[in-house]
C-alpha cells in the first residue's frame, strides 16, 4: 500500500497557494539605515476651512534612496532606467523596497492621480507621485483679519523606525520649490490668501510608541506660510462698522429728546449683534479672542455707554441744568471718539506686535 503521506511535501509546492508557494512580500529596507532623499513640491493650495482647521492642497511627493539588490547590466537589458508607471506597474509588477511616506495629519485617504518608479542601472531608485491631501492643522487665529497661517504636515515611513529608515530632504526640490514661491506665490489658487514660503526640515520623533513599542522615528516636516488678504474684510466689513459707530455719535448734537436718541442708539446694538453673528460663522469655536472680536466688543461697550450718556443728560434736562447737559454733549463728542480711536490703536499694536 501506498503511504501518501511521503508526497505531501512535494504536493504542497505543486499546488498554488499552499504553505510552500508563499509570497515572500517586500522585501526589507536594503541598509540599516536606508537614507531617503525626499522632495516636496506644492502644485497648488486647493482649500482652507478656518472653521474645521483644515486644508486641501495638491502635491508631487519626490523619494530617492540606493538598492543595490535592484542594479543590473543596462547592456544586457537595453536600457539604463526601467519604469514601472501606473498604479498597475507599481503595485503587480515592481517588486522591489520602497518607503511608505505617511502624512501624519491627512484626514482621509486622500487621491493618487499619477505614480511612478524609475529604477537605474547603479541601483539608484525614484519614486514619484502627485496627490491631493486633505490636511488638518492648528490655526493661529488671534490676528485676524490680519493673521498669518503656518500650515504644517508631517511625514514619516510608514512601519520603520529611525534605525531602518532615515528620510533627509532633496535639496534640489527644496530649492525648485523656493523659485517656485518665488515666482508664482501670489497665483495660488485659493482666495483670500497667498503663499509666502514653504519650508521642510527634518526631526526624529523620540520615544513614538508605534504599534505599542517606543521607537525613534525619522520625520519630515513641512511648512507652509500662507498671509491673509485682508483687503476684503477691511472694506466690506470693518471699514462700514467704524462708520456705523461714528454715526451713532450723532446724537450728541441731538436735542434732549430722549425717545430718538435711545432709537438710534438701540439700532447701532442691534447692528453690532448681527455683526457678530456674522463673525463667529466664518470662524471656529476658539478659547481667545481675536482683533476683530475685540473691536467689535469694544464698539459694543462704546455704543452702549451712549445710551447711559443720553439717560444722563435727559436726567439733567428735567432738573432744568440745561447748561451742563450741553456742556456734557460738548465734551461727549470728542471723549468718546477719542477714547475709541485710542482703544483701536492700542488693540491693534498688542495683536500685531506682541502676540
Amino acid at each position: 500500500m501506498i503511504n501518501l503521506y511521503r508526497f505531501l511535501p512535494i504536493l504542497c509546492l505543486l499546488v498554488p497557494g499552499s504553505a510552500g508557494a508563499i509570497d515572500p512580500g517586500m522585501p526589507n529596507p536594503p541598509a540599516s539605515p536606508t537614507l531617503v532623499d525626499v522632495g516636496l513640491f506644492i502644485a497648488d493650495i486647493v482649500d482652507m476651512d478656518e472653521v474645521n482647521e483644515n486644508f486641501r492642497m495638491e502635491l508631487i511627493l519626490i523619494a530617492d534612496w540606493h538598492d543595490p539588490r535592484l542594479a543590473f547590466d543596462a547592456k544586457a537589458e537595453g536600457t539604463d532606467i526601467k519604469i514601472f508607471q501606473g498604479a498597475y506597474q507599481f503595485s503587480e509588477v515592481f517588486s522591489g523596497w520602497w518607503p511608505q511616506l505617511f502624512i501624519l495629519n491627512e484626514v482621509g485617504h486622500g487621491d493618487f492621480n499619477a505614480i511612478k518608479i524609475e529604477v537605474y542601472a547603479d541601483g539608484h531608485v525614484r519614486y514619484l507621485e502627485q496627490r491631493n491631501v486633505l490636511l488638518e492643522t492648528p490655526m493661529t487665529l488671534a490676528k485676524f483679519p490680519f493673521d498669518t497661517q503656518h500650515l504644517k504636515a508631517f511625514i514619516i515611513p510608514f512601519g520603520n523606525n529611525a534605525e531602518q529608515v532615515k528620510l533627509r530632504i532633496n535639496e534640489t526640490m527644496r530649492e525648485a520649490t523656493n523659485e517656485y514661491v518665488n515666482r508664482h506665490g501670489s497665483m495660488v489658487n485659493i482666495a483670500e490668501w497667498s503663499l509666502e514660503n514653504v519650508h521642510m526640515t527634518t526631526v526624529t520623533m523620540s520615544n513614538y510608541a508605534y504599534n505599542g513599542k517606543k521607537e525613534h522615528l525619522s520625520e519630515v516636516v513641512l511648512t507652509i506660510t500662507m498671509k491673509r488678504e485682508s483687503a476684503h474684510i477691511v472694506w466690506s466689513i470693518l471699514l462700514p462698522l467704524l462708520i456705523l459707530v461714528s454715526m451713532i455719535w450723532s446724537i450728541f448734537w441731538m436735542d434732549n429728546s430722549l425717545s430718538d436718541r435711545l432709537n438710534i442708539s438701540f439700532i447701532g446694538i442691534l447692528t453690532i449683534v448681527a455683526y457678530q453673528f456674522l463673525i463667529i460663522d466664518t470662524m471656529p469655536r476658539i478659547s481667545y479672542l481675536t482683533f476683530t472680536d475685540t473691536l467689535l466688543l469694544c464698539s459694543f461697550v462704546i455704543m452702549s455707554s451712549t445710551i447711559l450718556e443720553s439717560l444722563y443728560v435727559h436726567n439733567l434736562g428735567r432738573r432744568n441744568k440745561q447748561n451742563k447737559a450741553m456742556m456734557i454733549d460738548r465734551i461727549s463728542r470728542w471723549a468718546f471718539p477719542g477714547v475709541y480711536v485710542a482703544i483701536i490703536l492700542f488693540n491693534y499694536v498688542y495683536y500685531m506686535y506682541y502676540l
